[in-house]
């Protein structure tokens, strides 16, 4: 069975963006070791845009090839062209309510029971799935999370989007890696205890 695997950006104090969801600012002084190990590991996590910066527009799927996001999530790469940002996987889906007319024929949208579908989805054949974002989502699908890649950026905001808006819940979890990198990020996994 696929596993649904959150893989999200942090900073040391747990939020994965400003108040208003912009996580610009994380990204502003990557590390090329970090880069690097983004690009060596988890190729198909990396937009469209970025690919052709980096020259892995062939770059096959290593971890997933479907990829989960909500609304605000997806929303600055539309603003900025991208209809579909991650056309190099087998599947996009953004959650939404508002939107009802997919902007690109590789996107599809999904705006009931994401739970439900996120359970049919781990049924098929293939790789796993990544849960992009954002805390909203995260919260929806708390108990559908099977594991946690987070990469934690060396800066600390004081308040903003966290991680999850699941409320609280004890969710225990089991270290399975960490890699430190040379510009203080370090991304760590967790698989889900049930």
């Amino acid at each position: 069975m696929r596993k649904l695997t959150y893989f999200i950006a942090t900073t040391v104090d747990g939020f994965i963006g400003a108040p208003d969801g912009d996580a610009d600012f994380m990204y502003a002084h990557l590390d090329p070791e970090f880069i690097g190990h983004l690009v060596a590991e988890y190729p198909e996590t990396i937009a469209a845009q970025g690919r052709v910066q980096f020259g892995i527009e062939d770059a096959a799927p290593k971890r997933f090839d479907t990829v989960l996001m909500g609304r605000g999530t997806y929303e600055p790469g539309l603003k900025a062209g991208m209809a579909s940002p991650y056309g190099h996987m087998r599947e996009q889906y953004v959650v939404s309510r508002s939107l009802t007319v997919s902007p690109d024929p590789r996107v599809r949208l999904i705006d009931g029971d994401v739970a439900a579908r996120v359970r049919e989805l781990k049924q098929r054949d293939g790789l796993d799935i990544w849960l992009c974002g954002g805390a909203d989502l995260a919260g929806q699908l708390a108990d559908e999370i099977d594991e946690y890649i987070v990469k934690t950026y060396p800066v600390v905001v004081g308040t903003g989007m966290p991680m999850s808006r699941a409320g609280f819940g004890v969710r225990p979890l089991e270290l399975t890696g960490c890699t430190a990198l040379g510009g203080g990020q370090v991304v760590t996994s967790y698989a889900v205890k049930r």
